[in-house]
């Protein structure tokens, strides 16, 4: 296994420490666990490109990872009140929908590893850049309040406002995405 995919297989097991830190709402640390497994994404993707390990393995493990990693995000975001359950709706059917069109094409004669497009990765950098700012913007307005009951109303209302921003790109991603590989579709049998 090369280090890319080693990368991606720690994004993976970080999910189970977030969920501690999330569920615990434990927030400092359960963004900063959050924004190092996001880093791998990152460094993962770049190192594969640039040294030339991209393998099938990787183009499999590494947007599941970030479906894991995201949606496990925003079921404690949805659970917190500042993710709205259409939003998550929206999220989990594109990713259903996108991992279906995968295992079509996998299962294609020639068997065909449809790696994410351009779309796809705004969606997950915009899906990530949200969650970040969510968990370090309710422990900074947490810790520096004046009001402790009041304290994250404003990391609330703009974490919500950005989910329906994730919600109308992951929309837009996977409609993009469907279509780009529909002919995968029109010849499953």
């Amino acid at each position: 296994m090369n280090l890319p995919n080693k990368l991606t297989m720690l994004r993976v097991l970080l999910i189970p420490v977030f969920m501690v830190c999330a569920a615990n709402r434990w927030m400092l640390a359960a963004g900063i666990i959050f924004a190092a497994a996001s880093l791998t994404d990152y460094f993962d993707g770049h190192l594969a490109r640039k040294n030339n390990l991209v393998t099938d393995f990787g183009k499999f493990a590494d947007p599941l990872a970030d479906k894991l990693l995201t949606t496990t995000a925003f079921l404690y975001m949805l659970v917190d009140g500042v993710c709205d359950p259409v939003v998550l709706a929206i999220i989990l059917a594109r990713e259903f929908a996108v991992s279906g069109l995968r295992m079509v094409a996998a299962g294609a004669p020639g068997g065909k590893v449809i790696a994410a497009n351009l779309w796809g990765k705004v969606k997950t950098a915009l899906q990530m850049l949200t969650i970040c700012f969510y968990y370090f913007g309710y422990a900074a307005e947490a810790a520096f309040s004046a009001h402790p009951g009041r304290s994250v109303f404003a990391t609330q209302v703009i974490s919500y406002v950005l989910c329906w921003v994730v919600a109308a790109v992951t929309l837009i991603s996977g409609v993009k995405y469907l279509w780009d590989n529909r002919h995968f579709i029109n010849t499953a049998k």
